[in-house]
């Protein structure tokens, strides 16, 4: 990560009950803060039909989500992006492309968004390659929703959503922005 996003500014722990460790790391780059996990890879993910977790193979990610500094309090993002590293740990959730994951409450103090959507690695921060049999790590890019968002989503699919957010000119990381026009 600090080959891709510098030396970090600040970071947080949080431990969960039955989970590691979760730390969200915070960058800044000019106007734009970033607000990683560490932690979530440590454990492949595995598939809660699983009749056997196994603890080598299995998909690693950790979450990277990405806002305008300066317009709204995302300081306080940091516990629910820490819940969402969690989740495959405590949940069995594997977290992928295309997924949403809602955190039950605005995403800060006043933020319109209360889940976001999973975005395809690769972009921002290159997979972090392990020795075999070890998958790599991949950095996974949230999309802060609104319910409406997400709710619409269900019924569309992630795809639709990203032409939908693409053809109106949607500002992502707007911490303040509003619903795109779902008519």
């Amino acid at each position: 990560m600090r080959t891709a996003l510098g030396e970090p500014d600040a970071r947080a722990a949080v431990t969960f009950l039955g989970a590691d460790r979760i730390e969200v790391l915070r960058f800044r780059e000019g106007d734009v803060v970033r607000y990683a996990t560490l932690g979530m890879s440590a454990h492949p993910m595995t598939d809660p039909a699983a009749m056997v977790a196994d603890p080598v193979r299995g998909p690693r990610a950790e979450l990277v989500l990405s806002v305008r500094a300066g317009v709204a309090d995302t300081d306080k993002v940091l516990r629910p992006l820490a819940v969402l590293a969690a989740s495959p740990q405590v949940e069995g959730v594997v977290v992928v492309p295309g997924a949403a994951l809602d955190v039950g409450g605005p995403l800060w103090p006043g933020a319109p968004f209360t889940s976001v959507l999973v975005a395809e690695p690769g972009g921002l921060v290159a997979d972090l390659e392990l020795d075999a049999p070890l998958e790599p790590v991949r950095f996974l890019p949230l999309l802060p929703m609104t319910p409406n968002e997400a709710a619409w989503k269900r019924v569309h699919g992630a795809q639709a959503l990203r032409e939908r957010w693409l053809t109106h000119g949607t500002d992502l990381r707007d911490p303040a922005r509003r619903s795109v026009p779902l008519d």
